[in-house]
């Protein structure tokens, strides 16, 4: 949905104008006058107060980095139209929270990070830690506010770059002492930011409209920007048009319906073998929404082939592969405006849509014989249970329209995102840049605090949960029941081929512990499955639970698996 003009208060804010009040007020009201319905932190910060006098109530779990998880989880969900925003504490709290704030710029996530700084001529001080000073290459705007009039324009400069441009972290250091400061004087005007949707050229529109109707084998890679955009509509209208097949970047998954005849699925490093079958055959690729990274964890594209870009960054264009035709723009703006430069004459539409009904059925016929091909593990019997079988259950247990689904890094992500079905825009949070473990928890309780009637699961090795399971109880004191799933096999899978010396001598890829207890040492519900026969009525058990509003873990005893699609055919 276009936001309009009426969406935004075009008069000045009554909660500051005129008014004496301290620099952690001024935000506050700012954050209250912006929507914002909630903020979200760890250990401490000046706004928790001030924000809680306005009825905006704090969101702290155990760790910075979670915190600013749930923050990235909550921006995606919403398509960034809600404010997503962070405090923490100056100095360690800082410190401790850049590895989630690099993350979040890595997966292009808008998150408005307000954390406080030390006091106003200390900042130079070593070893202080100053933000401004430190995060400038995680983030597309890094600034720290010096006076307290100063406020509202930095605070309106500070969202308007969350609103506009590529979407990434944002982040204004606020120093303590200016905080607490009372201002003497009117603090001025403020006007919350518009949202603009930037489109392209006329000529360079019937260019990439004029390639993709001459293209023999046209293919479509959509990107996050779809989904930051709204503009899955748009794009299912497009490929339906134009016949062509469509392939989603890991973090662009859910983009386009994965139940939808053109769908291709995620061109993950593993990934199903539509995609591989189409990328190879194909002589013009168009990215949408997509940075075009090169990543280990995103299928590259081979080279012949003649690559169409559309971005909103234009840092994006070229950097990573030649490019035929960069077009900067908003996703959606620019897809309509392809869709009005495609011949409408009645021979043009004819070979379009017979393009299309043949590229459904190639699809139709490899994805069955994909399913075959894999079937004997989503459906195996095997004791310790297959990591298949766990997403084949999960697949049959929960309504695709109304879960939202997340992984951790490694073979959760690996095992999940080339066969479970992402049919609505936002309902799979999927990332395959910088992984770090344990992201997936805090990414299913920010889905959680943005759509509170969604059922969340988030999946996850034993590794990750080590990582940050302790939140788990944050799940359970924020009232936001998730159903964590944890595959437990004693093992950090995948890791003995990097580290076989030390494996084989000193069992280095290996792990201990029981998980379902600690659920409910916290207060959530936990159980362990053993039994592949077991595992769908606890599955059940465990949405059912979560329905009745109590966070819960299934932790699941499997083996290590290897056999990854598109990476090993050998399925003995």
């Amino acid at each position: 949905m276009s936001l309009q003009p009426a969406d935004y208060d075009p008069v000045p804010s009554p909660l500051i104008r005129g008014k004496r009040m301290r620099g952690a007020q001024i935000v506050a009201a700012i954050l209250k006058q912006e929507g914002v319905k909630q903020i979200i932190g760890f250990p401490n910060s000046e706004l928790f107060d001030a924000a809680a006098d306005l009825d905006i109530p704090p969101v702290i779990p155990r760790t910075q980095r979670v915190a600013i998880n749930i923050a990235e989880g909550y921006a995606r969900v919403t398509a960034g139209r809600e404010l997503a925003v962070v405090t923490v504490q100056y100095g360690p709290g800082a410190e401790s929270s850049f590895g989630g704030i690099a993350q979040a710029y890595n997966d292009r996530s808008p998150i408005l990070f307000l954390p406080t700084g030390y006091p106003r001529g200390h900042e130079a001080v070593a070893p202080n830690f100053e933000a401004r000073r430190n995060f400038r290459n995680v983030t597309k705007w890094c600034e720290a506010a010096t006076r307290i009039q100063d406020l509202p324009q930095l605070m309106h400069a500070a969202i308007s770059r969350i609103r506009n441009g590529a979407p990434a972290p944002v982040l204004l250091e606020l120093p303590v002492d200016l905080l607490a400061e009372l201002c003497d004087t009117d603090v001025g005007d403020y006007r919350s930011p518009r949202r603009s949707e930037p489109q392209a050229g006329a000529e360079e529109v019937q260019e990439l409209a004029d390639l993709l109707s001459k293209a023999r084998n046209p293919l479509i890679l959509a990107g996050q920007g779809v989904l930051a955009s709204e503009a899955t509509a748009e794009l299912v209208a497009f490929a339906e048009l134009m016949g062509i097949a469509v392939m989603t970047t890991p973090n662009g998954k859910s983009a386009f319906p994965e139940n939808h005849p053109l769908s291709l699925g995620t061109a993950g490093r593993s990934r199903p073998a539509t995609v591989d079958q189409f990328v190879a055959k194909a002589d013009v690729i168009l990215a949408l929404g997509s940075s075009l990274t090169r990543s280990h964890y995103i299928l590259p594209i081979p080279t012949g082939k003649v690559l169409l870009q559309v971005t909103i960054d234009e840092a994006d264009l070229g950097k990573d592969y030649p490019i035929a035709l960069g077009v900067i723009g908003d996703v959606r703006a620019v897809l309509r405006q392809i869709h009005n430069a495609v011949p409408e004459d009645e021979v043009a539409v004819g070979r379009l849509k017979l393009r299309g009904a043949a590229v459904a059925r190639e699809i139709r016929t490899i994805r069955t014989a994909f399913l075959q091909l894999w079937m004997p593990l989503l459906r195996a019997e095997s004791t310790p249970i297959s990591p298949y079988r766990v997403v084949w259950e999960l697949m049959r247990a929960v309504d695709p329209e109304r879960t939202i689904v997340t992984h951790d890094a490694g073979n959760p992500r690996d095992q999940l995102s080339p066969f479970y079905e992402a049919i609505r825009p936002g309902s799979y949070l999927g990332w395959g840049k910088t992984t770090q473990l344990g992201s997936g928890l805090g990414f299913a309780l920010g889905a959680k605090l943005a759509r509170p009637d969604a059922m969340v699961v988030n999946i996850m090795g034993e590794a990750a949960f080590g990582m940050v399971g302790i939140d788990f109880e944050t799940a359970i004191r924020c009232n936001l029941p998730i159903l964590t799933i944890v595959l437990r096999n004693h093992v950090m899978g995948g890791y003995a081929a990097s580290m076989p010396v030390a494996t084989r001598k000193y069992g280095a890829n290996g792990m201990s512990g029981e998980y379902a207890p600690i659920a409910r040492a916290l207060g959530g519900h936990g159980e362990c499955v053993t039994d592949p026969s077991d595992l769908r009525p606890a599955m059940l058990r465990s949405l059912d639970r979560v329905h009745a509003g109590r966070a819960t873990l299934l932790e699941v005893v499997t083996h290590e698996e290897s056999r990854l699609p598109g990476l090993s055919l050998d399925m003995t």
